[in-house]
């Protein structure tokens, strides 16, 4: 029979988080490997004060948070659990959990334990006892790349160039989040389906990225109307009228002007207006995959 080193405790494969460039709020995505485990906190730590909203995305669970400190009155089976302090600093974010049980175990160990951890104190957990850890985390921003007209009729696909330069320039300094395929609305110059790429990252060096990811696009496109752009930013809402117009009808050149003071732009042949558009909608994957015809 072959031997559990810990039986009673996992750990979080990663947990990364975002902040907003005022310090007051926090995107936590903790990337789990028990899903019942992950979704009973789900659950339970919505009732947190400190928590926003939460949404699991593949393997992901993301907790949208304010930051401050809170005291939980956490009772058994109704609120077991939760997220009770957020903290952002220069370099990095703070979060703690308090949990009882089961619950204790998952807010203790088990995240102090997980990869992307830079320290935590945590307390001994398991039975009924209640228990809780404070987790350091580096402070990243969000970055979204946007990509479009890499292939041609002949060969290529946008959405796998996009993934595999995504993994590529993985690193210390930066976690590769998401990967989103935009509808956009089907102009007759288009390759076949006329999609847009929207990559999204947690980084502490957002140019290193942007400029690795250019040069790897630069290397491996076969178009020449290859666009990329690339998004700063906590939120990309402010991008969002221009993607519903893209997703709505064709758009001109000079369209893009509005939005461009947001945008980092390192290529811009004709499809930087779909690489643009794609951007705001990373991870909406229900709005990104809407195709509007302009039939009805």
């Amino acid at each position: 029979m072959e031997n559990i080193s810990e039986p009673y405790a996992i750990s979080y494969p990663d947990i990364t988080a975002v902040a907003d460039s005022e310090g007051t709020a926090v995107e936590l995505i903790e990337t789990f490997d028990c899903v019942g485990g992950a979704l009973w906190a789900g659950h339970h730590y919505r009732k947190s004060p400190l928590v926003r909203d939460i949404r699991v995305l593949g393997n992901t669970q993301r907790f949208l948070l304010d930051t401050g400190c809170v005291d939980l009155e956490l009772v058994g089976s109704h609120f077991p659990a939760g997220i009770s302090a957020v903290e952002v600093t220069e370099d990095t974010i703070g979060i703690s959990y308090r949990g009882m049980g089961g619950g204790g175990v998952g807010a203790s160990v088990c995240r102090a334990t997980a990869h992307g951890v830079l320290r935590a104190d945590t307390d001994p957990s398991g039975g009924g006892r209640e228990a809780g850890s404070r987790i350091w985390l580096p402070r990243r921003e969000r970055v979204v790349i946007g990509i479009d007209d890499t292939d041609t009729p002949e060969e290529g696909a946008t959405w796998t160039l996009a993934h595999n330069i995504s993994r590529a320039v993985e690193d210390k300094a930066t976690r590769y989040l998401s990967h989103t395929i935009v509808q956009l609305f089907p102009v007759p110059y288009r390759t076949k389906n006329c999609v847009g790429l929207a990559c999204e990252f947690a980084t502490t060096d957002a140019e290193g990225l942007i400029t690795r990811f250019a040069a790897l696009l630069e290397k491996y496109t076969l178009s020449e109307d290859t666009g990329m752009a690339a998004f700063r930013g906590f939120d990309p809402a402010p991008l969002r009228p221009f993607g519903w117009a893209v997703k709505r009808g064709e758009v001109s050149r000079s369209d893009l002007d509005a939005i461009r003071p947001l945008l980092d732009i390192r290529m811009e042949g004709r499809g930087i207006i779909g690489a643009a558009a794609a951007i705001p909608f990373a991870t909406r994957y229900k709005e990104a995959l809407e195709l509007c015809t302009g039939d009805g």
